[in-house]
């Protein structure tokens, strides 16, 4: 894959010593590895179907097929859907990385986009105004009076969303 530098070695649930090849470093697919018998509840997700935030973790003990199981219950950090999966416990998992970026709004657009200010100053296009109702009305009656606002964007698997709005002052 290409990324450098020594694994990183984590102490397992059955006092083995595990592997971590991308730990510190960016997953090629924007994930990270990460074992599952410490709980992991309040971080974000350990898969795919899961890219939320872990509400629940629970483990099952060893069966008659011998492993035991993880069952991880999340929120979807995008739409607030509850999602839940079911892993055998002594294999990793990857965990999403989000990243929360701060932009001042310069303009809403009629068809429902918003024109943000980079820090570079570029302008960023391609963003939606938010789905959630009580964001969408702080965002549109502070533009509507002109008021300086700051947008958090949350960013992950590919997908944006804004999550915040914070008044910086008057124009």
């Amino acid at each position: 894959v290409g990324l450098r530098g020594p694994p990183l070695r984590v102490q397992g649930g059955r006092g083995g010593v595990q592997d971590l090849p991308y730990a510190g470093r960016r997953h090629p697919e924007g994930r990270l590895p990460r074992h599952q018998e410490p709980p992991l509840q309040g971080t974000d997700s350990p898969r795919s179907r899961l890219d939320g935030s872990v509400v629940e973790v629970s483990t099952s003990k060893t069966g008659k097929h011998g492993h035991a199981k993880c069952h991880f219950v999340a929120l979807d950090i995008f739409n607030g859907k509850k999602l839940e999966d079911i892993v055998p416990s002594s294999h990793n998992c990857d965990v999403p990385h989000v990243d929360r970026t701060e932009y001042q709004l310069i303009d809403i657009s009629e068809d429902g986009f918003v024109s943000l200010l980079t820090d570079n100053g570029s302008t960023k296009d391609d963003l939606k105004l938010p789905t959630d109702d009580a964001i969408l009305t702080q965002l549109k009656d502070g533009f509507a009076e002109g008021k300086d606002l700051a947008l958090t964007v949350m960013s992950a698997m590919g997908e944006e969303q804004i999550c915040a709005v914070k008044d910086v002052g008057p124009r």
